[in-house]
């Protein structure tokens, strides 16, 4: 794949055959300045293959790695290829295309992550969820002293040195917990106002019962393990 642009979108998918598509066209049309990758997280449905039919560009992982394999994976990738940046994207289609060139922009100021965030403008709803949210940014400010609005939010794009931690760091995986780390050792992170779709195909790996327990283990990572990392 010749390069386009210095800035790399990153699609983690596993089991999208339902909205792989979809999202990806959506970003050819809205970023067609923009490079993209899939990143087939072993799927067992036809996600890959549809992206070999459509000719997307696409990394083909050949067991499921989780989350965080599969974002370290095009993290590599990017690196490896000299990329200056990197976006993650999801491939559920709750992402929008709309947002991506204005969280490009703020990168360039000098930033090291910016984060699609729903309530730098708005308010966040009162649901359990959003309890969750909440705790999570209180956490972060309570170590760093930075007030993240959306912790969760997974539209981020970060700088090459950024990824080059990534790459370079097995344990680092695209959560809260690694923000509230890369702010405390000297990140500078920002947030840009998005909207985000409904998920319109498919279902979420997270139910309510598992989104509390995510929620819990970020709060206690954050406060009692990144920390105190060196």
């Amino acid at each position: 794949m010749s390069k386009k642009s210095n800035v790399l979108i990153i699609i983690p998918a596993y089991n999208e055959e339902e909205n792989i598509v979809r999202v990806v066209r959506g970003l050819e049309e809205t970023c067609p300045d923009y490079d993209y990758v899939v990143v087939n997280d072993g799927s067992s449905d036809h996600t890959a293959q549809l992206c070999r039919e459509n000719g997307f560009s696409l990394l083909d992982l050949p067991v499921n790695l989780g989350l965080t394999g599969a974002i370290q994976a095009g993290f590599l990738y990017a690196y490896q290829q000299g990329y200056d940046a990197a976006l993650q994207f999801d491939a559920d289609g709750q992402h929008l295309a709309q947002y991506v060139d204005s969280l490009v922009q703020e990168l360039d100021k000098g930033l090291d992550v910016v984060i699609g965030s729903r309530f730098v403008t708005q308010k966040k709803n009162k649901s359990l969820r959003m309890l969750g949210s909440s705790i999570i940014s209180a956490c972060i400010f309570l170590v760093s002293r930075v007030r993240i609005k959306d912790p969760t939010s997974g539209m981020r794009v970060f700088s090459r040195a950024t990824i080059e931690k990534f790459v370079h760091n097995f344990n680092f995986g695209p959560e809260p917990d690694t923000i509230s780390y890369l702010i405390k050792t000297g990140a500078r992170v920002s947030e840009v106002q998005v909207e985000m779709a409904e998920r319109i195909a498919g279902e979420s790996y997270l139910n309510p019962w598992k989104s509390m327990g995510y929620m819990l283990r970020m709060a206690i990572s954050i406060i009692f393990i990144q920390a105190f990392r060196k």
